[in-house]
């Protein structure tokens, strides 16, 4: 068997999901490509999609919110999106290739794929299966016709209500591996950390205006700080200055499971693979930050669930750390509610459904 995984190159969420179901079939001798829709389909794509994500999500996230906010207009009026038309143009591409290097299955953990896929099997049967990665309903997924969809828990109604098919839905949740899990390391004391750890994880990116609450965070008592910048050089270097014992900055991390394991709190932006990594590990979560449109659905599953707290405010988050340093009740009833909605065996369960469903 031989399967390919597409994603884009639209944040770092559908990438690394992506990679943790390759590594997650390799792990079960399941021969796996990763690969970047643009590069098979459009090279001269490639960039520029991961430049217009950035544009788009600004210092606020406004255009992507105004560009979310059309794709469910386009959802509730059944016409067909230009977003569909873009990646129908390329379907032959995509074809041309998946039949060239004898796939048997595509899990696509972006939509711009998934709708060429779409398109293609209008005329040729290609096996594939669409993987959410975030905790709300994307807008133009209807347009997709999947072999199957792999959501999060609890999400059911909500597809269904948009058109998907209840019997091609697979609730396994966003998909981690199991090795992200458990070749995770208390690194401490490689980090000369004896107190308990606040992490702050801004996302690839490094949205979010971390410096108006990173103040009064430094005053609190017996914690240190580490925060991971991602690939946001600017507030890398802002954060360099600070002249704090107890704080430690990191740049962009290929390491960030031995920082969660390592972790008791988790300030982080509410995006879904982020989020599903951090609740993995059963950790205090406070979400802050959105980018408007799928990061407030996420940030909703998260809060109605209570999965984590929400906080945009500098008093508020502040407040959030204190309950979960200085509650046991209030922070074993967040990791209580993780185990029953998060799957820690996500990926194992999805490779585990396409050995019984396809391997033969």
């Amino acid at each position: 068997m031989k399967v390919l995984v597409l994603s884009c190159n639209t944040g770092g969420g559908h990438n690394s999901c992506g990679k943790y179901i390759c590594e997650e079939l390799e792990s079960n001798n399941i021969e796996c490509d990763f690969k970047n829709y643009f590069e098979i389909v459009h090279l001269s794509k490639k960039d520029f999609s991961n430049r217009i994500y950035v544009k788009s999500i600004g210092k606020k996230g406004g255009i992507f919110k105004y560009i979310y906010q059309i794709g469910n207009a386009y959802d509730k009026t059944k016409i067909i999106s230009p977003v569909y038309l873009v990646n129908k143009m390329f379907s032959n591409r995509l074809y041309n290739f998946i039949k060239k290097n004898k796939y048997d299955l595509v899990i696509c953990p972006h939509l711009f794929p998934a709708q060429a896929l779409t398109a293609i099997n209008k005329k040729h049967k290609i096996n594939f299966i669409f993987v959410d990665t975030d905790y709300e309903y994307h807008p133009f997924t209807n347009e997709i016709i999947a072999d199957y969809y792999v959501i999060p828990k609890d999400l059911e109604e909500r597809f269904v209500s948009r058109g998907i098919d209840k019997n091609k839905l697979l609730p396994f949740g966003i998909p981690i591996s199991s090795r992200y899990i458990t070749n995770a390391k208390n690194i401490k004391n490689k980090l000369n950390i004896n107190k308990k750890m606040i992490l702050i994880m801004l996302g690839s990116m490094g949205f979010g205006n971390v410096e108006t609450i990173l103040d009064d965070l430094l005053k609190i008592e017996n914690v240190s700080i580490v925060v991971v910048c991602g690939r946001n050089k600017k507030l890398y270097d802002t954060l360099k200055k600070y002249n704090y014992k107890n704080l430690i900055v990191i740049g962009y991390s290929k390491n960030v499971n031995d920082l969660i394991k390592s972790s008791d709190i988790a300030i982080s932006k509410p995006g879904g693979l982020s989020s599903t990594e951090i609740a993995s590990f059963r950790k205090g979560i406070i979400h802050v930050f959105p980018i408007p449109g799928v990061e407030t659905g996420n940030t909703k599953y998260f809060s109605e669930h209570n999965l984590s707290f929400v906080a945009n405010k500098k008093e508020k988050i502040i407040d959030c750390v204190n309950k979960l340093l200085n509650n046991d009740d209030i922070y074993n009833e967040m990791i209580e509610n993780q185990k029953k909605y998060i799957s820690s065996s996500s990926a194992k369960d999805l490779v585990n459904f396409i050995k019984n469903k396809y391997e033969n």
